[in-house]
């Protein structure tokens, strides 16, 4: 377990990563001193299609102002940022990953939230707070790099207030056979453990989760790669974007992501559940 967990950490953690964005800020004009939380979006949404699916998600959330929310696997911290400055929600993120949390939790300050936001190193299986903690949890493609989903979604009702939420953006396994690697989350098969959409639905389930929303959202996560390839194609890799996260095999990894969805190896969900 524990070097599956150093795996993990090795993949994300790449060294220089708040340096990277900083440079790519300044290369595109933006202010250090006047940073908006959506200035960040294109870095710090770590997920098929970006702030678009946050944003979705928020909606389907139906979050009150004031919601106590855990972002589990809060990578650079994105996604809670837009539910602390649009939702008015005060949120938590864990991530496994150090330096993930350290930059999410520099890049807080950077837009003025450190007040809404606060971001803590931490494994979605063993997390350090209490029963019952949350109005909700979130999470955005996170479970792919945890091998036991009894575990994780245990856990994660373990914190959740009871009537309070879940709400997840995630990838799960498709029908059309074993995954072209890399993909984002993993360069080779020994940290990518994809589940079947319905297992899952079932393991929620068996937890006492009663399923509100459950939406597959594989066609326009396919649309949206296949865009965002063609721009690449047509002018390069923008300063600030998802792809310095993935070092030198970006490319490879959006172009895997399109084979993946067109050939049905992997598909997208959003669901909204309730814990009773």
């Amino acid at each position: 377990m524990n070097s599956l967990r150093e795996h993990v950490k090795q993949h994300y953690g790449r060294g220089r990563i708040l340096d990277s964005v900083i440079a790519a800020l300044r290369e595109t004009g933006k202010d250090l001193a006047r940073l908006k939380p959506e200035d960040l979006a294109p870095v710090d949404e770590f997920h098929v299609r970006g702030r678009e699916a946050t944003v979705e998600l928020a909606r389907r959330a139906a979050l009150k102002p004031g919601s106590h929310v855990l972002d589990v696997g809060c990578g650079l911290g994105g996604s809670a940022r837009y539910l602390a400055a649009e939702r008015q929600c005060q949120v938590t993120g864990i991530d496994l990953t150090q330096e993930y949390v350290d930059v999410a939790n520099a890049l807080a300050g950077m837009v003025g939230l450190s007040d809404k936001v606060a971001f803590r190193q931490a494994s979605a299986l063993e997390m350090p707070f209490g029963d019952g903690t949350f109005d909700a949890v979130w999470t955005e493609h996170v479970q792919m790099n945890i091998a036991d989903k009894h575990a994780f979604y245990r856990e994660i009702g373990r914190v959740t207030r009871p009537k309070g939420m879940l709400l997840f953006h995630d990838i799960f396994e498709g029908k059309g056979g074993p995954l072209h690697y890399p993909v984002p989350w993993a360069e080779e098969s020994s940290i990518s453990f994809l589940a079947a959409p319905e297992e899952v639905r079932k393991t929620l389930e068996n937890l006492g989760f009663v399923i509100h929303d459950w939406v597959d959202k594989s066609e326009p996560s396919l649309q949206w790669v296949v865009t965002a390839i063609e721009k690449l194609k047509e002018s390069g890799p923008p300063p600030l974007g998802t792809h310095l996260l993935m070092g030198d095999t970006a490319r490879k990894k959006f172009e895997n992501n399109i084979r993946n969805l067109r050939e049905g190896r992997y598909v997208v969900y959003q669901a909204r559940a309730e814990k009773q």
